[in-house]
């Protein structure tokens, strides 16, 4: 599988639940989302059996399975690997974020690298900022899409990284080439600034979020930033998006 089957985006499946892509973990049966019974066979010889047992733990949340998941980051097989990225997702586990760094930085399958952001992302861990904006700047439209989501979770976890994470995606969501990555850049940009006092870096935010809505080429950016203006309720931006329609400025 090469990165090249990325380039082309379908949003209405890049923005879908990732799990969703994966299908059901198992054949219909009593034991499919038993962990006593999925949990040895993360450990089989057999790939299928490893990505099925990956795959279950995209369902059950299972502390015990947290080992083998991480262990299964490295697996030869990038059905297994990309599995096993979205269990952890779904299992978040401080002693996973390192695993998950490192595979980040090395996998050359696309769609595993996209599994693995958006399972740092729901780490909430601050050791994710620095490669998932490296990701966000460098990365295929696909993976780049899902790290400026993953982003928006610098919001749970405090001040710092939400002032070190919103230059950086203001920027992508000005300049990236891709409309569905400038779109989740604005919806990550208003999901951060609504954890933000009343400062300078808001209102830079406000003020990016205000140019998108106004400038960008794409109607969907366009309303994806009207839209995070709308969601925070800030006065100001509120009365330029008043303003504009007003006027007539856009046909919606």
């Amino acid at each position: 599988m090469d990165d090249n089957d990325l380039v082309s985006l379908n949003p209405d499946l890049e923005f879908a639940d990732p799990l969703d892509q994966l299908g059901p973990p198992l054949e219909h049966g009593a034991s499919e989302y038993d962990p006593e019974v999925m949990l040895p066979l993360l450990e089989s010889v057999e790939p299928q059996q490893r990505m099925l047992a990956a795959r279950a733990f995209c369902e059950l949340e299972e502390p015990r399975a947290i080992s083998a998941l991480t262990r299964l980051l490295c697996d030869l097989c990038p059905l297994v690997r990309v599995s096993a990225a979205y269990a952890l997702g779904r299992n978040p586990s401080p002693m996973a974020v390192e695993p998950l760094i490192t595979q980040l930085h090395q996998d050359w399958n696309g769609y595993v690298r996209k599994g693995l952001v958006w399972a740092l992302g729901n780490t909430q861990d601050q050791r994710a900022l620095e490669p998932l904006l490296n990701t966000l700047s460098t990365d295929i439209p696909a993976v780049r899409l899902w790290a400026a989501s993953a982003l928006a979770q610098m919001a749970q976890i405090g001040y710092d990284p939400i002032i070190a994470t919103l230059p950086p995606l203001i920027e992508v969501m000005r300049k990236d080439p891709v409309p569905a990555v400038r779109s989740n850049c604005a919806w990550s940009v208003g999901q951060l600034c609504r954890q933000l006092p009343s400062n300078v870096v808001y209102h830079t935010a406000v003020d990016a979020l205000i140019e998108t809505f106004a400038e960008d080429n794409d109607l969907g950016v366009r309303e994806d930033a009207r839209s995070a203006i709308l969601k925070m309720g800030d006065p100001r931006g509120l009365q330029v998006i008043e303003d504009l329609e007003r006027d007539g400025f856009f046909n919606w």
